[in-house]
């Protein structure tokens, strides 16, 4: 994964707001998810300097607001942005005037929707809750010593915990 001043300035190559469409309008942004909140706080700062009077940001999925540790590499708790934050606080990281998550039961009655057999599946990243269990304060900041930004590559394998098996408890159906 590149470093987050990559990201951004990645950001601001793939999109490019167009003032005819931003200028003095209220503006809503839809997102399939804000993890780090790189790519949303660059495109909310270009349709506020294009001229968007407010930014409303929406997010298909929940907040996330903790790691995956199933093999994803993903951000670590302190690099998401919903980390330890409530819904006002994320827009004030993002600079909207407000944001709307998904909620988790939304989610999952939309999924259900389409597949009645689920009856469970692995929402850790939006609630905490890890079907393996064993995941505890130890075993985040062994992830986070080996997944941050500013750490990735410098933690010995002599200095790690025993890994946590992988199971595949991800979706169970009827």
């Amino acid at each position: 994964m590149p470093g987050q001043a990559m990201r951004k300035k990645t950001v601001r190559r793939k999109f490019n707001a167009m003032a005819l469409e931003f200028a003095d309008k209220n503006v809503l942004i839809v997102d399939d998810s804000i993890v780090r909140g790189t790519t949303s706080k660059e495109i909310v700062q270009m349709a506020r300097d294009a001229g968007a009077k407010k930014v409303y940001l929406a997010s298909c999925a929940p907040a996330i607001r903790f790691p995956n540790v199933y093999g994803i590499d993903m951000p670590t708790p302190k690099e998401l942005v919903a980390y330890e934050k409530n819904d006002d606080e994320i827009a004030e990281a993002l600079g909207v005037d407000k944001v709307i998550f998904q909620t988790l039961q939304g989610l999952e009655e939309s999924c259900v929707k389409f597949n009645h057999n689920i009856v469970s599946w692995d929402a850790s990243v939006f609630d905490g809750k890890y079907v393996t269990g064993k995941v505890d304060a130890e075993y985040l900041q062994h992830l986070e010593d080996l997944r941050s930004d500013g750490k990735k590559g410098k933690l010995e394998d002599t200095q790690s915990p025993e890994t946590l098996g992988l199971y595949n408890f991800n979706l169970q159906l009827k």
